[in-house]
């Protein structure tokens, strides 16, 4: 066994190579010419029914307000009963001939079961699934006293998404159906603070990739790698070390520095004209792809840089980080930080 393993250390290599060089023009050629008939011949929406999760605040309820737009029919939860009724409000003004709502928090499997079946119960079907709940976190990990207070990042991020999916997925085979993943350009970039959540959406990716294979072409799945998006998060809503869910606008200028924050109107109107052409995968804003390979071309680079801009010396307080004292210094903040992010007015229920 071990010599068959050292023939093909030695062989699949070159072999490799030789073959993506035959393989890969003509692969692309092809995948030109569907992206463009793919284009052409974009989903129309009006009247298919579409369940938003996390649908009461930002990436979610802009996605609520772009499929209401095309006339969809929507089904919004979230754990915010008030302010998904205001969003349902928008969603009609805009255009969608019937929206309900509903009270559910994705880490509960009985509240996701709920949910999928009020859906289909009240509309007889279900067309798309957008999985997009999720809470942050941005403590170190050894500052964290009891680790499994960091729980709740992973059964919302990722189970809640299994869940939903999971009790979907009949529906949307029945009507050859679409599911938009909610992950994060985090999934690849190993920033500090952010351990369990890119976790958490490190493993979104590895799971519907996988079930990409699983459904074929009965069903499609879209996943979207969103970069720094005005939203709660980079208002600085975080999970803290303690497991509260806190609003903290310091640690937030330190995570996001001097990047500049996309707006979520437009992050959402790139996410729905991405899933009605059918791409496989989407990163906004996306100069945001060239992160990724920086990650594997020199991810010594990039931890270094990481550690350098986000990180200070024991004892020091986080707001000396390097990060914050760029954005402080050059008055970044009024140029790349919209409005709406500015604002400490965060809900935190």
């Amino acid at each position: 066994m071990d010599l068959i393993h050292t023939f093909l250390n030695l062989v699949a290599p070159p072999f490799t190579f030789f073959f993506l060089c035959l393989f890969l023009p003509p692969y692309w050629g092809l995948k030109f010419m569907v992206s463009i008939l793919s284009w052409l011949l974009s989903e129309n929406v009006a009247g298919k029914v579409v369940h938003i999760t996390g649908a009461s605040s930002g990436i979610g309820e802009y996605l609520a307000y772009e499929y209401a737009k095309r006339g969809a029919r929507l089904a919004l939860s979230a754990r915010r009963e008030t302010a998904l009724h205001q969003v349902a409000d928008t969603a009609r003004h805009l255009g969608s001939p019937d929206v309900i709502v509903m009270r559910a928090d994705v880490s509960k499997p009985e509240d996701c079961m709920r949910l999928i079946d009020q859906t289909v119960n009240h509309f007889g079907r279900l067309d798309h699934l957008v999985n997009n709940a999720a809470i942050s976190v941005a403590t170190l990990f050894e500052e964290t006293p009891d680790i499994s207070n960091l729980r709740p990042i992973m059964e919302t991020n990722f189970w809640g998404s299994v869940y939903t999916t999971r009790y979907a997925l009949p529906h949307l085979r029945k009507s050859r159906g679409k599911i938009v993943v909610m992950s994060s350009v985090d999934s690849w970039l190993p920033a500090p603070r952010r351990h369990i959540y890119s976790a958490s959406k490190a493993a979104l990716v590895s799971l519907y990739e996988t079930l990409r294979v699983e459904v074929g072409s009965e069903i499609g799945i879209t996943i979207v790698t969103p970069g720094y998006i005005e939203s709660e998060i980079t208002k600085g809503k975080f999970l803290s070390a303690q497991g509260e869910v806190e609003v903290d606008q310091d640690l937030r200028d330190v995570e996001v520095s001097a990047m500049p924050v996309g707006s979520v109107s437009g992050c959402a109107e790139s996410i729905i004209k991405s899933t009605l052409r059918g791409d496989r995968c989407l990163t906004v804003p996306s100069w945001f792809r060239m992160t990724y390979l920086i990650k594997l071309l020199c991810p010594e680079l990039l931890e270094w840089t990481f550690r350098l801009l986000y990180l200070t010396a024991p004892g020091t307080p986080t707001s000396d980080a390097l990060s914050k004292k760029i954005l402080d210094a050059t008055g970044a903040k009024n140029l790349f930080y919209p409005p709406s992010i500015q604002s400490p007015d965060v809900k935190t229920d």
